[in-house]
């Protein structure tokens, strides 16, 4: 069994995409800040990045803009890094406090012109599960379409 297609837990998210573009131009649009930069977030959103290393223990810290002219800051800790297929990492607010939200792995199965995309967001309680997925659902959908429009005008580099 793959990561993949691994069981959904009780308290976790599970978003599949299947983006037009080769796994090598995914793994470059996930992990180099000026690309992320220009799809993270659902629709309506931008991100700034203030800093981005994607390596084991790595930070990345941004802050996303809400439409609505709310910001919010946002801190991940990279725990696993397997190019380009796998990323692991752990989510919380950017307020000094590093108390995790969710981990979320990342998985990019190479179909030759295409790449299957899988987003897993997993909760360490009910009460965070809860209250993210009235969001992080609609929310991860748009940022992975995103994803697959930034993707088809992408310059290779």
């Amino acid at each position: 069994m793959t990561a993949n297609d691994e069981p959904k837990s009780e308290r976790e998210i599970v978003i599949e995409r299947i983006v037009e573009a080769p796994r090598e131009r995914v793994w470059q649009a996930w992990t180099q800040a000026e690309h992320i930069a220009k799809w993270w977030g659902p629709n309506g959103f931008s991100t700034t990045i203030h800093e981005m290393k994607v390596s084991v223990g790595g930070v990345w810290r941004f802050i996303m803009h809400g439409p609505n002219g709310m910001n919010f800051p946002n801190k991940i800790v990279f725990r696993e890094v397997v190019r380009p297929e796998r990323l692991v990492y752990d989510h919380s607010p950017d307020d000094g406090k590093d108390i995790r939200d969710f981990q979320s792995v990342a998985t990019f199965a190479d179909l030759g012109q295409k790449t299957k995309v899988v987003l897993r967001l997993r909760f360490d309680t009910n009460q965070g599960y809860e209250a993210a997925a009235k969001y992080a659902i609609a929310g991860a959908n748009q940022t992975l379409a995103r994803l697959d429009q930034h993707l088809a005008g992408m310059e290779v580099s």
